[in-house]
């Protein structure tokens, strides 16, 4: 009987507090294209975002996205000096994590963001699945995995619970140097 009644007496004395915070949590799906700059290929993929708001206008949010198979050319030379070309099928993990400053109060609000994170880059013959992605998440190694700083911004636009966000930014990933990609993504959410 005691617990039951504290149970009561904290959700009262929470239930404002949690009521003034009416979008304490974010969740969303996304489609995420991302332009690779060392061979000038595009990818496309899908993600999945959550974010937790910490500050008034601040969230933390994490995200990870799977660019599906995508092929290109390289041009390599043999042992006897020919040269060859090679087709490569190249999949990309992303995974960042970091803040977003929202800079509006409206349905249509811009925001930025500066995430740290991973990208994997791998070559394999899996398929186009969940099953292919779960296994490289599951799978990631150090020295397939290159550090990212992804400074963006874009525009979330909600009614009431649900909306709708677009992202862009350069997504540098570092190995021998910074590479600058393009990245964006487009998705629904959903407040808590």
């Amino acid at each position: 009987m005691r617990r039951s009644l504290l149970v009561l007496c904290l959700a009262v004395f929470f239930a404002p507090i949690l009521r003034a915070q009416s979008d304490f949590f974010e969740a969303g799906l996304y489609g995420d294209y991302f332009r690779f700059s060392q061979t000038d290929t595009n990818f496309g993929g899908i993600g999945a975002r959550v974010g937790l708001h910490v500050f008034p206008h601040v969230k933390l949010e994490g995200e990870m996205a799977y660019d599906f198979e995508q092929g290109f050319i390289e041009h390599l030379t043999d042992l006897s000096g020919n040269l060859v070309l090679a087709q490569s099928q190249m999949h990309i993990l992303h995974g960042e994590f970091g803040p977003k400053l929202e800079l509006g109060h409206g349905h249509i609000q811009p925001f930025v963001v500066a995430k740290v994170g991973f990208d994997k880059f791998f070559i394999n013959s899996c398929p186009v699945s969940l099953s292919c992605a779960a296994s490289q998440i599951a799978n990631i190694h150090s020295s397939s995995v290159n550090a990212v700083f992804y400074p963006g911004g874009g525009l979330d636009a909600h009614l009431g619970p649900l909306g709708l966000r677009f992202d862009i930014g350069d997504e540098m990933y570092f190995n021998s140097g910074t590479h600058h990609n393009l990245r964006m993504a487009f998705g629904p959410y959903i407040r808590f």
